[in-house]
């Protein structure tokens, strides 16, 4: 059977090579890298190396400057919880309606820990009102978080502006970025940033899951989500997991290489698979409007059909992609970022998001361009709004 996976949002296959990579650190170096003896040692330095791999893949100005977490939860929990800890005489965050549920759901619930939390609005485009965010900044504001790229939409923000002007406004203000969606498909560098934590997961560019990375720029005081040993320099405890350490970093090193075709390439079959549908299906609209998007990500409504019926027949054709997060997908409630620019009721519910990987090729696209529209057709002639699609289908 044909299998489509246009789902790289949600995860990416690992690439052979950073499985080759991690496969010494399971069964010759595998001692504890804090250990004396031989074996340790070149974890230890596998450590070190992979440390220097992930700080050049972000742009990080010290490789002592990146945290390795077990993924992009926990680089935003350490991040958020860590800087509010050691600045609790601040009890303002501002962030905007269109974060992972990771960060939307732990400002949801520092708001009934006693926090005052700003969400900002996006347009109907989906891009950020910043001049309303900047306006939100007082002398109470100990945080700021905006993601660099929307996991559902693609949506680019700009981050580096952002910080400089809230920094502008509030220097003692601490700026958090979840960079999850933006690791491995734009350039990042935070070096010449006002950025003070970023966030990244390993499984989102071809690593495995279970590893991810914080930046903390060099002088930002955060206290740990983990306390226990020394590990990571006293800020997340516990033994390093240096088989997937080291695949995360190997697996940086091809995203970085591949970074023009993920540009060039990888955009152009997304681009096709968009016109194709929005040409050949008469109730599809874009929902992706920004002229600022990752080059990866299409997100698809389909009018008066209902997504997760959409989802199960193109599964019976081998074509893999998703409604929105793949963190709400047990979730009847509809995308919290479409709602947030706004998109109507007659295609929320029917909303698809199609994600690209530089694994994806010009055959998967024209497949699923030719599935599709049939898969539609046969949706269209059992939904309950017959009237509504004669209109729009004719």
């Amino acid at each position: 059977m044909t299998l489509v996976y246009l789902d790289n949002n949600a995860t990416t296959m690992v690439a052979p090579e950073v499985v080759e990579a991690m496969l010494p650190y399971f069964s010759q170096n595998y001692a504890n890298p804090s250990s004396i003896y031989d074996i340790a040692h070149n974890a230890s330095e596998a450590l070190k190396e992979s440390r220097e791999v992930m700080a050049d893949f972000l742009g990080a100005a010290n490789p002592k400057e990146i945290i390795f977490t077990s993924c992009g939860s926990e680089s935003a929990n350490m991040a958020i919880k860590g800087a509010l800890e050691v600045n609790r005489n601040k009890k303002h965050i501002i962030t905007t309606k269109i974060e992972h549920p990771c960060v939307l759901n732990l400002y949801k619930d520092l708001e009934k820990k006693g926090y005052r939390v700003s969400w900002i609005d996006v347009d109907k485009n989906g891009d950020l009102n910043i001049s309303r965010l900047l306006e939100e900044v007082c002398s109470d504001t100990a945080l700021v978080s905006v993601m660099m790229a929307n996991n559902e939409t693609g949506t680019i923000y700009p981050v580096d502006k952002i910080s400089e002007a809230v920094k502008m406004q509030n220097p003692e203000t601490k700026v958090f970025v979840d960079a999850v969606q933006a690791a491995g498909k734009i350039p990042i560098n935070v070096k010449n940033t006002k950025i003070d934590m970023l966030g990244i997961s390993g499984h989102k560019f071809h690593a495995p899951k279970g590893v991810g990375a914080l930046y903390v720029k060099t002088g930002t005081m955060i206290s740990p989500l983990i306390i226990g040993g020394h590990q990571e320099r006293g800020k997340r405890a516990g033994t390093e997991n240096v088989p997937y350490i080291v695949g995360m970093a190997t697996a940086a090193k091809l995203a970085k290489d591949a970074l023009e075709d993920e540009l060039t390439r990888v955009k152009a079959l997304r681009d096709k698979l968009e016109k194709g549908i929005l040409s050949s299906i008469k109730n599809s609209v874009l929902n992706s409007k920004s002229k600022n998007r990752v080059p990866n990500t299409t997100n698809i409504g389909f009018q008066y059909i209902e997504g997760e019926l959409i989802l199960l027949h193109m599964n019976d054709e081998g074509i893999c992609a998703s409604s929105g997060s793949a963190c709400t997908s047990g979730s009847l409630e509809p995308s919290h970022v479409l709602r947030a620019q706004g998109v109507p009721f007659t295609s929320l519910h029917g909303s698809i998001r199609f994600s690209l990987s530089r694994y994806t090729t010009e055959a998967d696209v024209q497949y699923t361009l030719e599935k599709l529209p049939a898969i539609i057709t046969k949706l269209a002639k059992i939904s309950p709004f017959q009237k509504e699609l004669a209109e729009i289908m004719g």
